[in-house]
């Protein structure tokens, strides 16, 4: 991509990748076809088609569409391979629907971004408050109930997103009632309590800190559309906003990006709320803002490096404080290649801004650090070249169309 090009026009953001893979390993609980709408067509959600199809499913997915049905059967294999949970650690997330479904689940310990130490603790513990047997043997979680599980009363020592959607979508075939205290408040658990709920569960307390889960006999399949993915919109936002652009973002709910947006007012941006979404404009360098990662609603880990690309290049020096991902600084090194001033110490970044950057060739190591290192080439004089790229597939579909339609100078080359 060459820099100095503003970004204007308008961009439709699509269902979340948090959200929708959540909800494909959520069909697993009710047999029968489910249909999941406004789903994103990225490579996470290929991978975890393939993982259900080796569980039995069959997955059909529209070509460059928003549609995935999922038919499934009512004996399921209990197995989710390495090879593929590897690749993505959401897979983990199939441990919760597979004991309740099977009784049993043999899942490999997850893969997926290089950004820290993300363990399954939490996971394994909520499991076996419910009655399950949890173990780690030759790399894989083996979980096995010797009796139909029992609600029970958990308290999460963090809210951790991943271990209470697998909490969550066992205890709703769990007998009695299951009580989910300090429970993350996300859009996304949100979205997996009300497809949860259509599917049958009783779920009480749903974007509160305390879930109340009655379990039912059985679950049915549904028909649910995805969210809109909040990372995406924020992310287009900030390009908007580094680039001096003006950008129109669609489908996108404002309410969930609150503190996000209110960063970018503080660095001097115009943000008006739409019918349909917001609009982001900018004129003139933006100021360098402060951020400290929290918890929904405090500002998300999964923005925290395209900030820090925006501080980059703006007026004055920033403190960014990352609290949830011990590794989320990686994409640094990368960045300085760039011309940007960031200093480290521990969770903590010092990020000087520079009136400029400079073109050279960097490497994603994760999906947000890669659209980072995007939005700091936009902006950076000359020629930069981004490797990797298949991490931004991961959790971006149509990324570089987009960014060519609102004006911006780059192509994806394939390279040997």
């Amino acid at each position: 991509m060459v820099g100095g090009t503003r970004l204007v026009g308008d961009v439709t953001v699509g269902g979340a990748k948090n959200s929708a893979l959540k909800l494909m390993a959520a069909a697993l609980l009710a047999p029968g076809k489910t249909t999941l709408r406004r789903v994103p067509d990225i490579l996470d959600v290929r991978v975890m088609a393939e993982l259900l199809r080796r569980l039995g499913c069959e997955v059909t997915q529209e070509e460059g569409g928003s549609v995935v049905e999922i038919d499934v059967p009512e004996k399921l294999r209990h197995q989710a391979d390495y090879d593929l949970v590897r690749r993505m650690r959401a897979s983990i997330c199939v441990l919760g629907p597979l004991v309740a479904r099977c009784g049993q689940a043999e899942v490999a310990l997850p893969g997926g971004d290089a950004i820290g130490s993300r363990g399954v603790d939490l996971h394994v513990a909520g499991l076996e408050r419910l009655g399950v047997d949890v173990r780690a043997e030759h790399g894989y979680l083996l979980a096995r109930t010797s009796d139909a599980m029992r609600g029970a009363s958990i308290w999460l020592d963090f809210p951790s997103v991943g271990a209470t959607e697998n909490i969550l979508m066992a205890a709703v075939l769990a007998k009695g009632t299951t009580v989910i205290d300090n429970a993350p408040r996300e859009p996304e658990i949100q979205d997996l309590c009300r497809m949860l709920v259509g599917m049958g569960a009783v779920i009480d307390g749903i974007g509160s800190a305390t879930l109340e889960v009655t379990g039912v006999e059985r679950m049915h399949p549904v028909e649910h559309a995805t969210v809109s993915d909040r990372i995406v919109a924020g992310t287009w936002a900030v390009a908007a906003v580094m680039t001096q652009g003006e950008v129109r973002v669609r489908e996108a709910v404002p309410g969930h990006l609150e503190m996000a947006l209110d960063k970018l007012v503080t660095a001097g941006a115009r943000v008006e709320l739409t019918f349909d979404g917001f609009e982001v404009s900018m004129e003139g360098r933006p100021h360098a803002v402060d951020v400290v990662t929290l918890p929904y609603p405090g500002f998300p880990t999964d923005l925290q490096p395209q900030f820090i690309a925006l501080n980059a290049i703006a007026e004055g020096a920033a403190m960014v404080t990352e609290n949830l991902f011990d590794g989320r600084f990686r994409f640094v090194q990368e960045l300085r290649r760039l011309g940007a001033q960031v200093q480290t110490d521990g969770h903590h970044a010092l990020v000087r801004g520079v009136p400029r950057l400079s073109g050279a060739p960097v490497e994603a190591t994760d999906v947000r650090a890669g659209a980072g290192l995007v939005l700091a080439g936009l902006v950076a004089d000359g020629l930069t070249r981004v490797y990797d790229v298949s991490h931004i597939d991961r959790g971006y579909e149509r990324f570089v169309p987009d960014l060519q339609a609102l004006g911006a100078i780059i192509q994806r080359v394939e390279i040997d």
